[in-house]
């Protein structure tokens, strides 16, 4: 088990609070950047939160680019 494992098993097990700073961290972005990106941050947030709970091997994989 690496570290990225126990930093994911860390968030899963704290989801709510995980989510709550998610949600900050997006507002506050929006905030600085006065909702330019608001689009990119909404995408980034939910793509976070969806993937926070997740088992590792059923989580979606990251698109290519």
């Amino acid at each position: 088990m690496g570290i990225f494992d126990d930093i994911k098993g860390k968030a899963d097990a704290n989801e709510a609070n995980v989510e709550a700073v998610v949600d900050q961290a997006g507002d506050f972005i929006n905030e600085k950047t006065g909702g330019q990106h608001a689009d990119k941050v909404e995408q980034a947030t939910d793509f976070l939160k969806d993937n926070i709970g997740a088992p590792n091997a059923d989580a979606p994989q990251q698109p290519q680019v």
